[in-house]
């Protein structure tokens, strides 16, 4: 890491560890989801509208914090991105839950708890890297291992496209599935975009 002369606004830190702390939160309802009855996913999602109101109150401390700061502990671009990132996932996984209550889906198509658990593995190397951003040593693994999961995300997902393309379901009931599916393969991308702005960032610092 390079030496530095010049003190650092160290409080980005703590932010994005908050922040990453509210998307565990958000997987965990995401797991939450899968077991409930239809009577009990409003409440659900409720909480977790909650926590993606969270996250944005986050996002927007992170904002504030870097529009107001002369030095910041690494390049303001990538704190904007991870920042960003950050607040897509919660974005996203707010919007499959809420999509599940909207649309009264009865059951998800097997494989959805594959993709939630992913999210949920996902959510917790996240989580466990933004300490080590103070220093940025040992990241590597963290960033090798979320790209594994995102393409195996990837993997999954294609086969819940192919099981909804297989005829068991009406189009109707296709078309919203679908969306559900798809934006859970959004969350995916978007912890994958989180390591890659993590990489960056060490690159940069090293």
């Amino acid at each position: 890491m390079r030496f530095r002369l010049t003190p650092r606004e160290t409080s980005f830190y703590d932010m994005f560890a908050a922040s990453a702390d509210n998307i565990v939160t958000g997987s965990k309802l995401l797991m939450e989801l899968l077991g409930a009855d239809a009577s009990s996913r409003s409440e659900i999602a409720e909480r977790m509208r909650a926590a993606e109101h969270a996250g944005d109150d986050a996002t927007h401390a992170i904002f504030h914090q870097l529009n107001s700061s002369f030095i910041t502990p690494f390049d303001r671009q990538d704190i904007y991105a991870l920042a960003s990132s950050l607040d897509d996932i919660m974005d996203f996984m707010e919007e499959a839950v809420d999509l599940v209550v909207l649309y009264q889906v009865e059951e998800l198509p097997k494989g959805v708890e594959q993709q939630i658990e992913v999210l949920a593995r996902a959510a917790e190397l996240t989580a466990e890297a933004m300490p080590h951003l103070r220093t940025m040593d040992n990241l590597t693994e963290y960033w090798i291992e979320v790209n594994r999961l995102e393409n195996q995300a990837d993997q999954i997902h294609r086969k819940l496209l192919a099981t909804l393309f297989n005829g068991k379901y009406d189009a109707i009931e296709v078309l919203k599935l679908k969306q559900i599916v798809d934006v859970l393969e959004e969350a995916a991308d978007a912890f994958e975009h989180v390591a890659n702005t993590v990489e960056t960032i060490a690159v940069k610092e090293s």
